[in-house]
């Protein structure tokens, strides 16, 4: 008999995985968690019955919505994740010889916990000497910080349930006042082919609270539409524009200095979907 895990993904759409093993199942105090290996992606996380990270694609992810702002950056000491209890945001992060201290907040320490049992690929930066792990709220933690950190990940969940309130304005500007000066955020901010006008009210909420903002995607064939949308919220640096690059020795198998900049050119019709011009930045319009 064969065992598929389902998720539901919009009203008339869904993806379906053919699961090979579950490797852990339990109910923690903010959500269902689930490990599987699977046919076709490998290993595979999922919250909520919602696939959040898998082995097949996981890099794609996570080097886009790291590497953007940090190479926009020109010297990234300290850097703060809200978010990413799955470990493959700090991992990234930690590639940077120039970051002195990664802080990860994580409200859900039992995922962190499965993330380093069971997903070691992931999971390799929480070993790190650099590594500053909460395990907190993300909005408290922010609320509470005045101009420490050069950047800011926010790798959060979708905006329902537990990582709803990561998505309201007052949080970004929370966000905002943890910044040092010429500081930048980057955040995961849903699909921009299925659901267009939450990107579009997310990025206008960045776009009142940070003087630059820039809307990326990048190809995430597990996530809804297989396409994924990030924003970037600077207090100097465009984000469109690398001011460092990797070392090859770093192995990335995704980012590089062409792609960051080809990752803003969303083209005609995503850009009129999703556009965060002035206009749109004073509404929190969800037509198309």
């Amino acid at each position: 008999m064969e065992l598929w895990f389902t998720e539901e993904w919009l009203p008339g759409l869904r993806i379906s995985v053919r699961v090979e093993a579950v490797v852990y199942d339990t109910k923690t105090k903010y959500q269902t968690l689930a490990i599987y290996d699977t046919l076709q992606y490998g290993r595979m996380m999922v919250l909520d019955n919602a696939i959040q990270t898998t082995e097949k694609d996981e890099y794609l992810y996570h080097e886009s919505i790291v590497h953007v702002p940090l190479f926009s950056h020109p010297n990234p000491e300290k850097v703060l994740i809200i978010g990413g209890g799955d470990g493959g945001s700090l991992r990234e992060v930690l590639r940077h010889p120039c970051v002195k201290q990664a802080t990860m907040v994580d409200i859900d320490g039992e995922v962190v916990e499965a993330a380093r049992k069971y997903l070691p690929a992931w999971s390799s930066g929480f070993s790190d000497p650099r590594t500053n792990l909460i395990i907190g709220d993300g909005m408290d933690h922010v609320a509470k910080t005045r101009a420490e950190y050069d950047a800011i990940i926010i790798d959060s969940t979708d905006p329902v349930g537990p990582g709803e309130v990561l998505f309201e304005e007052d949080f970004y500007r929370n966000v905002r006042s943890a910044l040092r000066e010429g500081g930048i955020i980057a955040a995961q901010t849903e699909s921009p082919v299925t659901e267009a006008p939450i990107v579009r009210k997310i990025a206008g909420r960045i776009a009142r609270v940070f003087p630059v903002v820039g809307v990326y995607t990048a190809p995430v064939p597990s996530y809804p539409g297989g396409w994924w949308g990030f924003t970037c919220g600077s207090l100097g640096p465009d984000p469109k524009v690398p001011v460092r690059k990797p070392d090859p020795s770093w192995g990335l198998r995704y980012y590089t200095p062409a792609i960051h900049a080809r990752a803003f050119d969303l083209g005609p019709e995503m850009e009129k979907k999703i556009s965060v011009s002035s206009s749109l930045c004073t509404q929190e319009s969800g037509g198309n």
